[in-house]
């Protein structure tokens, strides 16, 4: 017998092949289901549609402004479709001959499609998931979940009648979003097992709770109280927060870091003088954690 076929047969060499075969079977828990295509940052423009409400339909503006500024000049946002407080349900829902999103993606030119639900069920998800995959199997869908409007998780608790946000803690806001992060999620991983590690989710809602916690500890500069991030008490977003969130979305959609990317128009907008530079740096930050720290982000530590 020729020696390499001995060493084959080797029986230490068997059982170690052995037991490489069954580390390889065992089933992944939820957690470890992330999404495992290429993490290799993105530097062609990529085509986007989004499908949004008023907590996400200004990403494309900033993710736009962020492109140029990161020397991703073929970027396109070749359509959106606005509807204030929307599921996703009611974009798939519009009239055929308006619905710009199915158009688009019946041309299989879109490379991102980006979707913002408020809670579950949203069958809106998965059809629009199944459409886009029919004409483009390379397409990635990326899910930005809310951060829970009026600071409360609203299919189990009252709205109350007044809110505060200056009162609630970074751990509290935490306990409120867990059950709708764990049910974001867990439908996430569903149905990437159903048609193929083809959605993500920009994980902002965790990024705007990492920021009020920044906040409360007096290390945000130029915020002085959680306050300053939103216009209302439902959570609409002023310009620091709509930045933190268009980093997250950005990072996300092309798959690359946003430290050292210049101030963004927009938070120019909010003048805050000596503090700019400082507080992009620290949205970036931020933002940038949140995504590594996801694992259906499509990013990795």
């Amino acid at each position: 017998m020729k020696p390499t076929l001995q060493r084959a047969l080797n029986p230490f060499a068997l059982l170690i092949t052995v037991a490489l075969f069954s580390i390889l079977a065992t089933p992944i828990n939820a957690e470890e289901k992330g999404n495992t295509k290429s993490t290799e940052p993105i530097t062609k423009g990529l085509r986007v549609f989004t499908c949004g409400h008023s907590f996400h339909v200004w990403v494309p503006g900033i993710i736009t402004d962020l492109c140029k500024k990161a020397g991703i000049n073929d970027h396109v946002q070749v359509g959106l479709s606005s509807i204030g407080g929307s599921r996703v349900i009611q974009h798939w829902d519009i009239a055929p001959e308006k619905n710009k999103a199915k158009d688009e993606l019946k041309t299989g030119k879109v490379d991102v499609l980006t979707l913002s639900p408020i809670f579950l069920p949203d069958a809106g998800i998965e059809n629009f998931t199944k459409l886009a995959l029919e004409h483009n199997k390379n397409i990635r869908i990326i899910i930005q979940p809310i951060w829970l409007r009026w600071d409360i998780y609203e299919p189990t608790t009252k709205r109350p009648e007044k809110v505060d946000h200056n009162a609630i803690t970074g751990e509290e806001l935490r306990i409120r979003h867990a059950e709708h992060f764990k049910k974001m999620d867990a439908h996430i991983v569903e149905l990437n097992q159903k048609y193929g590690n083809v959605l993500y989710i920009a994980p902002a809602p965790q990024a705007v709770i990492a920021l009020r916690e920044k906040i409360i500890a007096g290390k945000a500069p130029g915020l002085k109280v959680q306050e300053d991030l939103f216009t209302d008490a439902l959570g609409h977003g002023k310009a620091p927060l709509q930045v933190l969130v268009g980093y997250v979305d950005y990072a996300v959609v092309y798959r690359r870091c946003p430290v050292g990317l210049p101030v963004p128009a927009i938070l120019k907008s909010a003048k805050l003088g000596d503090q700019e530079e400082s507080l992009n740096l620290l949205l970036q930050e931020l933002a940038w954690e949140a995504v590594l720290a996801h694992p259906l982000s499509g990013m990795k530590k």
